[in-house]
């Protein structure tokens, strides 16, 4: 995926901080307190920068966070490379189920989704970001729905395999896990949930095997 957020160019004196630390920082900021209730002055606190700085590096806030989204997400060739690596799409909609529970219960970043958190509530002045987001999302489905075609078409799954919904069933989820880990939901549960979710997926119920 082409980057949405590109770093700015600079010129002059070179930048007084670590750019790719103060990312992950502002990456963490939105994270925990969504995109619009995290305001300049928190993200520069957070970074450990003065806003000049922050706008000689990143543009604004709403560069800054989509440069923080992707980092969050990494890149889209990544999670291409992570569903054409799974044996099977059962074993690719397990990856990225289980990947989610994993991210979204670290003990070091807080709980949830960035994403999810960051455009629960968001005003009429955020609806790029929204779109943004959406559109993450929305790429995220397209590619996973396309292995599940795949494996559709190869046999590997009935032919009745509904690819569109079986691929909106394993986001939406996903979106699940995003809200009750927020409400402090432990791991372990999510991940049962996660493992109740999977026996919608035709083939092997023995998700935690690598399904």
């Amino acid at each position: 995926m082409k980057s949405a957020a590109a770093p700015m160019r600079r010129g002059g004196r070179p930048l007084s901080f670590d750019r790719q630390a103060a990312l992950e920082k502002a990456m963490l900021a939105f994270w925990r307190h969504g995109y619009e209730s995290t305001s300049i002055s928190d993200l520069t606190a957070a970074m450990g920068v003065t806003a000049p700085s922050l706008y000689t590096a990143f543009g604004d806030k709403r560069r800054l966070f989509l440069e923080a989204m992707e980092l969050y997400v990494g890149p889209m060739e990544a999670v291409q490379a992570r569903l054409d690596a799974a044996p099977t799409a059962r074993a690719a909609a397990w990856d990225l189920l289980f990947g989610a529970v994993q991210k979204m219960t670290g003990e070091a970043t807080p709980p949830g989704c960035l994403m999810t958190s960051a455009t629960a509530s968001v005003s009429a002045s955020a609806v790029e970001v929204q779109a943004a987001v959406s559109a993450v999302r929305g790429e995220i489905l397209r590619r996973l729905e396309a292995r599940i075609a795949r494996d559709v078409a190869e046999g590997a799954l009935p032919a009745g395999t509904d690819a569109a919904a079986l691929a909106a069933l394993m986001m939406g989820v996903m979106q699940g896990v995003s809200v009750l880990a927020r409400d402090g939901m432990p791991r372990e549960a999510l991940l049962a949930m996660a493992e109740c979710a999977m026996r919608a997926f035709p083939g092997d119920a023995g998700t935690r095997a690598g399904a």
